[in-house]
């Protein structure tokens, strides 16, 4: 017998401020597209939960650490991160209106409601660059999964992020000996260099291997003390 694929069924489509972002779903997973391009969808999120864990082993047992998470998504960091206790404040920063709405009261909220009603967590409608530059909270660790990473910026405007004036934001706001971890659809040496020339310091990169093509990334970098 041959072989049949289900086609994507789409559950939402929202013209935002950055265009278009639609929610379907492909079986049993759930996919955000932005701008008719595949961003992540609720398959794995191995590499999301490495993110956050990577990011809090790197501060060395920093006790009540206070995160900040660059990109909702499908949820998996904000899950994983309201999921362990050892974590202080977590702070999401969402600058799609569709996305926290899918999440608060749509077809994504059942892998978030409970940490949406975690005391610790905020959720704030942003650009992430846009918070980093005006905030005057500082945190212990960012943890970044915006667009596809530094190397494929699906939305031009995100390629200020991952520049060394988008960096140095980031390492104001991280506290002395933060953590920036940044998620990647791909290793970027070229990226691992523009950490070290904006200052960070320990820049390393751990690999997700995924079933077909180049493996998941997250970069590790250090703000010096």
């Amino acid at each position: 017998m041959a072989a049949t694929y289900e086609s994507p069924v789409v559950l939402d489509r929202h013209e935002g401020p950055h265009g278009e972002v639609v929610l379907r779903r492909h079986g049993e997973s759930l996919q955000i597209i932005a701008n008719g391009c595949f961003l992540m969808d609720t398959s794995d999120g191995r590499s999301e939960r490495l993110l956050v864990d990577a990011a809090y082993d790197a501060l060395g047992g920093r006790p009540e650490p206070d995160v900040l998470i660059g990109g909702l998504g499908v949820g998996f960091s904000l899950a994983h991160a309201a999921a362990d206790p050892r974590w202080g404040r977590i702070t999401v920063v969402e600058r799609e209106p569709a996305v926290i709405g899918w999440h608060r009261a749509g077809p994504l909220s059942g892998l978030s409601v409970a940490a949406l009603d975690d005391p610790r967590t905020e959720i704030v409608e942003a650009d992430l660059l846009m918070h980093v530059n005006e905030t005057s909270a500082t945190y212990d660790a960012l943890c970044l999964d915006i667009d596809n990473g530094p190397g494929w910026t699906v939305t031009e405007d995100n390629d200020g992020l991952y520049s060394p004036a988008g960096l140095a934001s980031c390492a104001r706001v991280l506290a002395p000996g933060g953590v920036l971890a940044v998620w990647s659809a791909q290793p970027s040496p070229d990226f691992e260099g523009t950490l070290r020339n904006a200052g960070f310091q320990q820049v390393r990169t751990e690999e997700i291997p995924v079933a077909r093509g180049v493996p998941d990334a997250v970069h590790l970098a250090v703000r010096p003390g």
